[in-house]
């Protein structure tokens, strides 16, 4: 039975940081923290950005979990937190930066319906430049209109 919980523990984690991605982009990367987030919105000839620093901070916070779950509740629920962050933060790389921005050039040519959708979406998030205006900041859950999108341009 502790098993399913923890189970359950980190796939409900792994959910609710979608929300936790979409209200720190809308609010956080749009709003106080744009000075770090806005290199991502114009074209960076360098490897690396300012908004790359948004992964650390997101690994830090998984890693405390980490720590507090193993050494101070004997691998409790927050272990487990900890773990569906970094799951999140892993699918949240493998998407945005492998997929979407190609940082490394694997499944360029993948053609499924919702990485079509996922990447149109992304893609209408990207037309602004500034912060304000913007639209689509979650990351895997993609609003269904792309998806129409995506199935009517496969035909």
């Amino acid at each position: 039975m502790n098993l399913l919980i923890n189970i359950g523990i980190v796939l409900v984690t792994f959910c609710l940081m979608e929300c936790v991605t979409w209200l720190t982009h809308k609010y956080i990367m749009h709003g106080l923290f744009w000075n770090l987030h806005e290199d991502h919105h114009n074209k960076s000839h360098s490897f690396f950005e300012k908004n790359d620093y948004f992964f650390v901070i997101f690994a830090c916070i998984s890693m405390a979990f980490y720590i507090v779950g193993t050494f101070v509740a004997d691998f409790g629920f927050m272990f487990f937190i900890g773990i569906g962050i970094t799951l999140y933060g892993f699918a949240y790389f493998m998407v945005h930066d492998i997929l979407i921005h190609q940082r490394f050039k694997l499944f360029s040519r993948t053609n499924n319906i919702y990485f079509r959708a996922l990447r149109k979406a992304h893609k209408v998030h990207h037309k602004h430049l500034n912060k304000e205006e913007g639209e689509c900041f979650g990351m895997l859950f993609v609003p269904m209109r792309y998806f129409r999108e995506a199935r009517s341009s496969a035909r």
